[in-house]
């Protein structure tokens, strides 16, 4: 599975479930993501499971860059 900034993410390919792509921790887009949730905005680091799907979105910036690593 590979991600750029702004794509969407649905857990479980449910779509009330989705949340945006905020940022990366690897610059090949390969998991996990940083991810806002659309329903209520919080911000968690996520590792997609089996079922989960990425829809591709444009980045308001254009810009992908791999966020930094958590200590």
């Amino acid at each position: 599975m590979k991600a750029r900034v702004g794509d969407r993410i649905l857990p479980d390919g449910e779509q009330r479930r989705a949340g945006v792509i905020i940022g990366l921790q690897h610059a090949d887009g390969s998991p996990p993501y940083v991810v806002k949730w659309l329903s209520d905005g919080h911000i968690a680091l996520v590792f997609p499971g089996p079922y989960t799907k990425v829809v591709r979105g444009a980045p308001a910036n254009g810009a992908v860059v791999p966020a930094s690593t958590p200590t």
